[in-house]
């Protein structure tokens, strides 16, 4: 069997041996010494630093890393999927909450993006009456249905008004 030292195995993995230290101390990596204490690694150490990439790529934490890692070992290829399986089901399960919250998100920005541009241009200083700032908008209310939510939408809707000064207050007058 070959053995290479810390920077030779930091080399050919890409992978930085400050990070090796680091993975040899969370029982990640093991690492052979030499009588001088030198680090040594074998050639599977690459294969092992592969598993691991993959392994962090998917979202897995250290402490998964290495519960599968020892699963990896015992060498059923059949028990690493069936023990990633689920690991990985529940990574897309958030990551697809998680893109839920951002396309609302986006779609909340499009809107503040729509309505600031609706605006008209003030020469004065922004103030409550440029309309800048909109009430937010209506989340549903729960056991409500949407066709009586939609009903309702006309009250919560923001307005911009272009008026201003003397304008606006005559107006709110009549």
């Amino acid at each position: 069997m070959t053995s290479m030292r810390i920077s030779r195995l930091a080399e050919r993995s890409g992978v930085p041996a400050t990070t090796l230290r680091f993975y040899e101390g969370e029982g990640l990596l093991p690492a052979g010494r030499t009588p001088a204490g030198y680090r040594v690694y074998g050639e599977d150490a690459l294969e092992r630093l592969a598993f691991i990439g993959a392994a962090k790529h998917l979202g897995l934490s250290l402490e998964e890393i290495g519960e599968l890692l020892r699963v990896w070992e015992a060498g059923a290829c059949r028990d690493v999927k069936a023990d990633l399986r689920p690991r990985i089901a529940a990574r897309l399960a958030g990551a697809e909450a998680r893109a839920v919250e951002l396309a609302a998100f986006t779609a909340s920005l499009h809107g503040a993006l729509a309505h600031l541009d609706a605006l008209p241009d003030r020469a004065g200083r922004c103030d409550p009456e440029c309309g800048f700032l909109a009430p937010a908008p209506p989340r549903e209310a729960p056991g409500r249905r949407a066709g009586e939510q939609e009903a309702e939408r006309w009250r919560t809707a923001p307005v911009a008004c272009s008026l201003t000064g003397e304008d606006l207050r005559e107006r709110t007058a009549r």
